[in-house]
């Protein structure tokens, strides 16, 4: 009898592969980094034979080091990053061209010029997303005039359009899908019809033969080809990392809130049944769609997050590693007066402002390497407190706690602060890999391997729960600094 379920978790910066039991608890864990390539100042490329190699490799670590064979495995579920655009050949699986990541910002001039012309009410009504150069639709007409010969290669069906979701299953089993958490955020999905939109398709000048089949999140999409494991596997589970972030966090009901810290920072409300509407630039997306029902999201999303830490790492210099930063930050009692906004790639939720740029205010001569690592730990923070903000407003409803995963959501300093800024509880599971762990839980569901949301519901469990300790004065003035601090970084772009 299978005993295990393996989650890919294909992520901007690195792939992993996680094997979990029916308790949910994490068996074995490989994984490994990949290049990230920066042609341009605001390109981000990723080349999807990296993506397909490393994740291919983790895989088979994880079976190989552990010792489990494929009949072992009762399925496979991938949770991936999203929005990031792929084209690739159909008949010989090979891509036209690198992937443009969902950091990237080179069609946001395209993205003004259609709001201008007063497009982006539709992609709202339609999608429940800003018009913004975050999401695909954007990415793939780019690929699709800039690549030679790329559009009639596309009109003649010999192109495929996806998501690392689909470029993966591609890759595992040849089928061309995507699910509908990953085709809400491509800006071409209509959430209320569930159909790929007529409309968004000729706006952005996208042949309908290069888009993948919408399927469920939670349902067997294919057989892995046994040439890669050493035997079949049902691929049955599929989610955007978000949301499967959520699923993972056991975030069923309506208010519950979920935010992941790794490159980006992702908060997601479970909003219900019905697509949601924000007033306050946040994106209403499809959660997971599983047994016939579609549940939505209120997501607010921070671009620089995990990827801040990174930057400290590789630009500065002055850790070693990503994990060394608490260490740093926690050497001084506060910043000193630093705020660090990390818009290097422009501003998410709820500012969407893609010529925004990273900036420091706030030095003196007595500031040090600490003060700015501990300024770029709680910027984290702070982008996370808009987003509480703005989904208590749409919501009008109390939030009693926020749950919290992601590689940062180790740090402690990172999650007291947190708590602070919020006001609220800020509670860290027991099994942090919730990414994963909701990938895994999609694709055990369909295959019998756990029989309900009820019975995954009772395997979460609490590891700490951070009580927020800040007085509401100082949290008033820390946030009001912040703001003053964003200001200056808006807009630093001319365009």
């Amino acid at each position: 009898m299978p005993q295990y379920i393996l989650a890919l978790d294909q992520g901007t910066t690195s792939s992993r592969a996680i094997l979990f039991d029916r308790q949910g608890q994490v068996v074995a864990c490989a994984q490994q980094e990949y290049p990230q390539h920066f042609p341009q100042p605001g390109w981000v490329e990723h080349d999807p034979l990296d993506i397909w190699n490393s994740q291919l490799a983790c895989a088979r670590q994880v079976l190989r080091e552990f010792n489990v064979s494929a009949r072992q495995v009762a399925a496979i579920g991938i949770a991936n990053q999203r929005e990031t655009t792929v084209v690739w050949d159909r008949a010989t699986g090979e891509p036209i061209a690198r992937a443009i990541v969902w950091q990237d910002r080179r069609t946001a001039g395209a993205c003004d010029r259609l709001r201008e012309a007063g497009h982006a009410r539709l992609v709202g009504r339609s999608t429940g997303l800003e018009l913004d150069a975050y999401f695909s639709a954007t990415k793939l007409q780019w690929l699709l005039e800039n690549v030679p010969g790329a559009r009639e290669r596309a009109e003649r069906g010999e192109l495929c359009f996806g998501t690392i979701d689909s470029w993966l299953a591609y890759k595992l089993c040849g089928r061309h899908v995507t699910d509908v958490s990953n085709a809400s955020r491509t800006m071409l999905y209509n959430i209320h019809s569930m159909r790929w939109d007529p409309a968004l398709l000729d706006l952005f000048g996208v042949p309908s033969a290069m888009l993948p089949e919408v399927v469920r999140s939670s349902e067997q999409v294919g057989v892995v080809d046994a040439g890669w494991f050493g035997g079949p596997i049902p691929l049955s589970g599929i989610a955007g990392d978000q949301q499967a972030a959520t699923f993972g966090q056991a975030c069923y009901d309506k208010g519950m809130v979920k935010n992941t810290y790794g490159t980006g920072c992702f908060m997601l409300m479970h909003a219900g049944y019905v697509p949601p509407v924000s007033r306050n630039r946040l994106l209403a997306t499809v959660g997971w769609k599983v047994d016939g029902r579609t549940d939505y999201m209120l997501e607010g999303s921070v671009f620089m997050a995990g990827a801040t830490v990174q930057w400290l790492r590789d630009g500065l210099g002055i850790i070693k590693q990503s994990s060394d930063v608490e260490a740093l930050a926690t050497s001084v009692p506060d910043a000193g007066g630093v705020m660090l906004v990390p818009a290097f790639v422009g501003l998410g939720a709820p500012h969407w402002d893609p010529y925004a740029r990273g900036t420091i205010v706030g030095m003196t001569r007595g500031t040090t390497a600490a003060h700015i690592a501990r300024a770029a730990v709680e910027a984290i923070a702070y982008q996370s407190a808009e987003l509480l903000a703005a989904m208590q407003k749409d919501a009008a409803c109390p939030v009693r706690e926020v749950r919290a995963d992601g590689g940062a959501a180790r740090n402690d300093l990172l999650m007291q602060f947190q708590a602070d800024l919020l006001g609220v509880p800020v509670v860290r599971p027991a099994v942090t890999e919730t990414t994963a762990l909701g990938a895994a839980y999609l694709a055990g569901l369909a295959q019998g391997f756990w029989a309900s949301r009820e019975e995954i519901g009772a395997l979460w469990r609490a590891q700490r729960r951070f009580e927020p300790a800040m007085g509401a004065d100082l949290r008033a003035e820390l946030r009001g600094r912040w703001a003053r601090a964003v200001e200056h970084a808006k807009g630093w772009i001319e365009h």
